[in-house]
């Protein structure tokens, strides 16, 4: 099948997406594509910490911590709130807390062999 019969019979949740959506996926998964960025979101995505607590967890510098939450939180995909002195951080909302679990659950099938499932 050719990809023009797929357009053809294209459903409205089918259609190609705007430029913008494009461009806002792609800015997405680049800042996805650090390992850093990608477990700090990955423990994000299971609740809130604040930067000292999120270093320890990864054993990295509180300052590199620091710039990554920075730029996630630019690119849309934190949130924070402000508890006392404390900043913490959170993944911003259930599309992204997906998106991470569905990168990760894709490595494991890619590492683990098991069978790809639809």
């Amino acid at each position: 099948m050719c990809a023009r019969d797929n357009l053809s019979g294209a459903s409205h949740s089918q259609e190609q997406p705007t430029p913008a959506q494009v461009t806002t996926a792609v800015e997405a998964f680049r800042m996805l594509s650090d390992p850093t960025r990608l477990r700090l979101m990955w423990l994000l995505s299971s609740g809130e910490y604040d930067v000292g607590s999120l270093a320890e967890a990864l054993g990295a510098p509180r300052p590199s911590v620091s710039q990554h939450l920075a730029k996630l939180r630019l690119a849309g995909l934190v949130d924070t709130r402000r508890e006392g002195r404390h900043v913490r951080y959170r993944a911003r909302d259930s599309h992204v807390r997906a998106l991470i679990a569905e990168a990760l659950s894709h490595a494991d099938h890619e590492l683990s062999g098991r069978p790809r499932h639809d």
